[in-house]
């Protein structure tokens, strides 16, 4: 128990992730904006791929250093007195953590004697099947006839806490998860909720992490209702709590990105926390081979960019000036040298080092589609320098581009060009497009009035 270590980068990782720093990556570090959204658990794994990372040896010492102090607090002993021993380069332990490793496996000890009782009641599938919605029906039910009590149910939090603060976190995630079967107090069980979120994102339980980031979400918004400044503040972790599973995987990546598009969660990343626009980008970008749905997609991207406007003056990074060169100044020059930087900025990021690759394929194939909607002519060797390819590579890459989108292009190899055709909307063509809108805009307006 005192020799449980925290959750690495690479579990959660599952080992895809780069360790690149470079002078443009650390310049638009986010790990201290971060940091004060995040529980101290799930701090470290950030800080241990910043470890990762080349730097000297002052570097190395200053990370281990704020491990020590970001974990002394915790109920991991053994591995708290390592990080001492390496930072004093000393083989003894002092005795304050061999006397904190006695106190933490004696109140082990108690907490497992008397949860013991509880716990084998809700493991016993006899008992379950006769717990109902009803909690206060359920405390009395298990009062009555097994003797169950308030305190006992309580000590389920206590022990919850506990195996979380000497990183137990699956034996935590139970314990919580037992707990908000049973307590009626709302408020430690919204507390339980966080906790057992945390602890499955720390065992990398992905599919149960999604299913724990909907309840506090239903949480939030059911149980703060009355209190708006609260309910920012919790939106703002959830963001930030979420970014663990947003790109570690796949099926989480197309929720979360609705959830930061729906206007209560876009209005806190753009009131409390602009730089998950960085994220928010890769993620709708990266989104661009993946999703069948080119009406959402499109929707979606028209909203990040009327976001990345309107944010500007409050937060850019490469990835974000990526998107304002492409779709907003339609600098070609501009978006290719973002383009490169953005990718540096993913490689050093601990939550995107694994899209890094993806997020350039599906940039470098915007631009193209972009280039080539507003061009009839195009050099080969001009659009391929655009997108950081050789020209051979260029004509493979433009050849495919036109193949998957199915673009009415033809390549010209002796000019080396392709000739784009743009076929142009009639006049009553264009005025039925435009119609359209004011027909349904009407139409619901009437329909409020109606009411």
């Amino acid at each position: 128990m005192t020799d449980n270590t925290p959750t690495s980068a690479g579990a959660i990782l599952n080992g895809k992730g780069q360790t690149v720093s470079t002078e443009i990556s650390e310049e638009n570090d986010l790990l201290p904006k971060l940091i004060p959204h995040l529980d101290r658990h799930l701090i470290f794994p950030l800080l241990e791929f910043l470890s990762g990372q080349e730097g000297d040896n002052s570097t190395n010492t200053d990370i281990t250093r704020t491990k020590y102090e970001l974990l002394k607090q915790t109920n991991m002993t053994d591995y708290v007195a390592s990080l001492w021993q390496e930072l004093n380069d000393s083989d003894d332990v002092p005795e304050e953590f061999v006397k904190k490793r006695e106190e933490v496996l004696q109140r082990l000890s108690l907490f497992t004697e008397e949860t013991s009782q509880i716990d084998e009641l809700l493991s016993d599938d006899s008992v379950v099947s006769n717990l109902r919605s009803d909690k206060v029906a359920n405390l009395k039910f298990l009062e009555t006839n097994h003797g169950v009590t308030i305190e006992m149910v309580d000590m389920l939090y206590d022990y919850g806490r506990f195996q979380y603060s000497c990183g137990s976190y699956a034996n935590a995630a139970h314990l919580l998860d037992q707990f908000r079967i049973l307590s009626t107090d709302n408020d430690k069980a919204t507390s339980a909720t966080w906790g057992k979120l945390a602890s499955d994102i720390l065992t990398t339980q992905w599919d149960v992490v999604m299913e724990e980031v909907n309840k506090v979400k239903e949480s939030i918004d059911t149980k703060l209702f009355n209190n708006p400044l609260a309910q920012l503040q919790h939106r703002t972790w959830l963001i930030h709590w979420s970014l663990f599973p947003f790109f570690n995987y796949e099926p989480a990546r197309d929720q979360i990105t609705e959830l930061f598009f729906s206007p209560t969660f876009i209005n806190t990343i753009q009131t409390n926390c602009p730089w998950i626009l960085r994220y928010l980008a890769a993620a709708v970008i990266t989104n661009r081979s993946r999703t069948r749905n080119t009406g959402q997609y499109q929707k979606q991207l028209k909203d990040l960019v009327r976001v990345v406007r309107q944010e500007g003056y409050e937060y850019h990074d490469p990835v974000t000036d990526f998107i304002k060169a492409l779709y907003i100044d339609f600098d070609f020059e501009e978006a290719q040298k973002k383009l490169s930087e953005a990718e540096e900025v993913l490689k050093g990021d601990f939550f995107l080092s694994a899209a890094a690759e993806a997020f350039v394929e599906a940039a470098r194939h915007l631009i193209s589609e972009s280039y080539c909607k507003i061009h009839q002519r195009i050099d080969i060797g001009d659009l391929s320098k655009r997108l950081g390819l050789e020209m051979e590579e260029g004509e493979k890459w433009i050849v495919n581009l036109i193949r998957d989108t199915r673009m009415d292009g033809k390549l010209d190899y002796k000019e080396g060009t392709v000739l784009m055709n743009h076929p142009a909307n009639s006049v009553y063509q264009q005025v039925i497009e435009r119609t359209k809108g004011s027909f349904f805009r009407t139409s619901v307006l009437s329909a409020a009035v109606a009411k």
